[in-house]
């Protein structure tokens, strides 16, 4: 049985964490359903703490309500997925539109080069996925913008499911390492019109990846 701690966050705040990090990973598939029994039988637990969060997870996109058939996790269309990714896109140029103004947060800065350093040690594909939203959160966060912070946050979790699968195909985490090392080198040194050209290569190159994936019929 798992070990809640309910000291800061509501049961069902916990629950909706751990359906996440199975969504997010590959653990629960598209159209998979989630049978709160299980969930209850789990956590020891009633059934309304878990009906909850997946009323919360209904909300952030990652679950949908089917007739007949119940909560399921959702799965996305092409389109929706380019179009996720494409909005991803729009949102980090903006930032570094914004940083180019402002400058560089020192602060935010080495907040990334350390987020680097465990890029460039870790292997495993989940824990990487998240190493790598947190990267380009410190974009968005210096870019001095809560309105860009704040869309770009609602996308956390379907940007994490579509990433994993692109970070699970041969080569890519290693490509991806060394095009984020790229991008601190050259914020390093104040250039960030080149920073902002890598980064846009390298979130197109994501885009052809899940492509890839996606042409594979999986």
């Amino acid at each position: 049985m798992s070990t809640i701690d309910l000291k800061n966050n509501a049961l069902s705040n916990h629950i909706a964490e751990h359906i996440i990090e199975q969504i997010v990973t590959g653990e629960l598939k598209p159209g998979e359903k989630l049978i709160e029994l299980s969930y209850a039988e789990e956590f020891g637990i009633s059934k309304a703490p878990v009906r909850e969060a997946i009323y919360l997870l209904t909300m952030e996109g990652l679950v949908e309500k089917i007739p007949r058939k119940g909560a399921v996790v959702k799965s996305y269309t092409t389109s929706e997925i380019h179009d996720l990714l494409e909005i991803r896109i729009m949102l980090e140029s903006l930032s570094m539109k914004r940083i180019a103004e402002c400058g560089v947060d020192s602060v935010i800065f080495k907040k990334m080069e350390s987020l680097l350093v465990e890029m460039q040690e870790q292997k495993e594909i989940g824990v990487y996925t998240q190493l790598n939203h947190s990267f380009h959160m410190c974009l968005i966060e210096m870019s001095q913008s809560e309105v860009i912070h704040n869309v770009y946050s609602r996308l956390k979790h379907p940007l994490q499911r579509i990433q994993n699968l692109s970070f699970s195909g041969e080569g890519n985490i290693k490509k991806s390492v060394a095009e984020h090392a790229i991008i601190v080198k050259l914020l390093k040194q104040g250039n960030v019109l080149d920073a902002s050209r890598v980064l846009n290569k390298h979130n197109q190159d994501v885009i052809k990846s899940i492509q890839q994936w996606l042409n594979k019929g999986i």
